[in-house]
């Protein structure tokens, strides 16, 4: 792997070993260390260094990530990229399908078909989701090339600089058109899979705005977390009384209107971690939304609405 991260040593970094730079100016977490440890991979003015070594100023500093790779078995699933480059892979995830395998979905996942189109173009990398979809919601998925990719957009997640919006259709009509849903989610003790709005789960903030109406019985929600919680839309919708259509777990279910929960990740903003580029992915909605969505038009807005 060609070299890919590098800093130059200032005045205030002269007293520093090179583990004390790469940690405080590049962010690589303890775990990547212990690896560039155990070869030549870190380099001072382009010579194999130590980690307790000490550079002067103006002395480049740099490091290479070693080579790995996973061990999916290679399926031909659907992979639609949205944004692409030696550090990060995005795609609109589409419906219907797991993010890896698990032991209810040992196959037929999306780390399945990434593996396959990884293969297919002669790469070599370990897929590392940074962000988690559930199995009937689609949009921005977003993967890591290297560990240092993933430890960094996690850490901004952790530190609320990751943006991260959604579309829903969701039964009902909020009676504010703006809010936001401050409620804890946790996982009920008699409930391995759902989750509820609980004195003891963990904190949990969703901002939702009304973007569109059918009627009073259907609207169209734009949505903001500022947590990440497992089934957190999905849970403060229902709690509040709107549903997502189509969540059969959470009171949605419609199967007149669609047969999944109507819950697309529209959005994913976060700061590139080897560039600090600002980057914002969007992800177009899949085609069962789009009909969805003209069907409600048709019927609440041209017609008997």
């Amino acid at each position: 792997m060609k070299e890919r991260f590098h800093y130059f040593i200032t005045d205030a970094d002269q007293e520093l070993p090179i583990k004390e730079l790469l940690k405080r100016r590049l962010g690589i977490s303890s775990r990547l260390l212990r690896k560039l440890k155990q070869g030549d991979w870190v380099t001072l003015n382009g010579k194999p260094a130590k980690l307790f070594e000490k550079g002067s100023v103006g002395d480049r500093v740099a490091f290479t990530i070693p080579d790995e790779t996973s061990g999916f078995e290679p399926e031909a699933i659907p992979i639609d990229v949205l944004y692409e480059d030696q550090d990060i892979l995005a795609i609109n995830k589409q419906p219907g399908y797991v993010v890896h395998p698990t032991k209810g979905h040992p196959a037929h996942t999306i780390a399945n078909g990434v593996m396959k189109r990884m293969l297919d173009r002669g790469e070599c990398y370990k897929i590392r989701f940074i962000n988690r979809l559930d199995m009937d919601t689609s949009g921005v998925l977003l993967i890591g090339k290297n560990s240092h990719t993933q430890d960094d957009v996690s850490k901004q997640g952790a530190r609320g600089a990751v943006r991260k919006e959604y579309l829903a259709i969701v039964k009902g009509v909020p009676e504010q058109a703006e809010g936001t849903i401050d409620l804890p989610v946790g996982k009920p003790v008699d409930d391995k899979v759902m989750r509820a709005v609980i004195p003891e789960g963990d904190a949990s903030v969703t901002h939702y705005r009304l973007l569109e109406s059918f009627g009073n019985e259907y609207s169209l929600l734009s949505l903001r977390l500022e947590t990440g919680r497992t089934h957190q839309i999905r849970v403060h919708l229902s709690h509040i009384g709107h549903p997502v259509i189509g969540d059969h777990l959470y009171g949605g279910s419609d199967i007149r209107r669609i047969e999944r929960q109507a819950l697309h990740a529209s959005l994913l903003e976060f700061d590139h971690p080897v560039t600090g580029e600002r980057l914002i992915v969007k992800a177009p909605l899949p085609s069962d939304l789009e009909v969805l969505l003209k069907q409600l038009r048709t019927e609440y807005i041209n017609g008997k609405g």
